[in-house]
């Protein structure tokens, strides 16, 4: 899954939200100096990751792209999905996609000193593209995918890769829809289970009685 959803999946606790975007930005094991909130949100991010990739919806949409997009299915599924869930967001959660995206990148703005450079990066790069709400707008995806393109050593068709994924807006909707609902009731057992087992003894809800701020 992409960003808007890993941010969607980690509830109302910004530690969880902040370690959700990282996610995709550090490797390894968590940096021990971080909150324990935030390394945790690295973890649901790969929990997530890990299950969506095994799931049979996953693996079923997959297989409806046709050679060489087949190839950058993990990709194109990710984005494509972030789609779904954004020009349908008020289906999935009760805040506006406008103000939820802008809470998100409120969180990286201050969060910055957290960031690694690539994430700095890409937090001005949804500053620019009102991400990740532009999800929605085909044409803001379009380019994020030849963004990515570039960004990969070999040479790909991701650039072209939106006309495609439209031709099959039918079915891979329907994948979306029987997969997601599996995909956000396992992120929330799996913040629950965090939450009742706080293995250091430090308190696992948000960082504040809002659930903001990561200090």
């Amino acid at each position: 899954m992409n960003h808007l959803a890993h941010a969607l999946l980690a509830g109302d606790d910004d530690g969880l939200r902040l370690g959700g975007l990282l996610g995709d930005f550090v490797r390894g094991a968590p940096d021990p100096a971080l909150p324990t909130a935030v390394a945790a949100g690295i973890r649901l991010h790969r929990a997530i990751d890990a299950y969506t990739d095994a799931h049979p919806e996953v693996l079923a949409a997959k297989a409806l792209l046709p050679p060489p997009y087949r190839r950058y299915a993990g990709i194109l599924l990710d984005m494509w999905f972030d789609h779904c869930l954004a020009r349908d967001f008020g289906r999935w959660s009760a805040r506006p996609l406008a103000d939820f995206a802008a809470g998100v990148r409120a969180l990286l703005r201050r969060e910055d000193a957290r960031l690694p450079p690539a994430l700095r990066r890409f937090a001005a790069y949804m500053e620019a593209h009102d991400l990740p709400a532009g999800y929605a707008d085909p044409a803001v995806l379009a380019r994020a995918l030849a963004g990515i393109g570039r960004r990969l050593s070999r040479a790909n068709p991701l650039d072209r890769a939106l006309p495609v994924l439209q031709a099959l807006d039918a079915p891979l909707q329907a994948r979306f829809e029987a997969f997601f609902p599996d995909l956000r009731g396992h992120a929330a057992r799996w913040i629950e289970a965090w939450q009742g087992s706080p293995a250091d003894g430090t308190h696992h809800g948000p960082l504040s009685p809002a659930g903001r701020g990561l200090g």
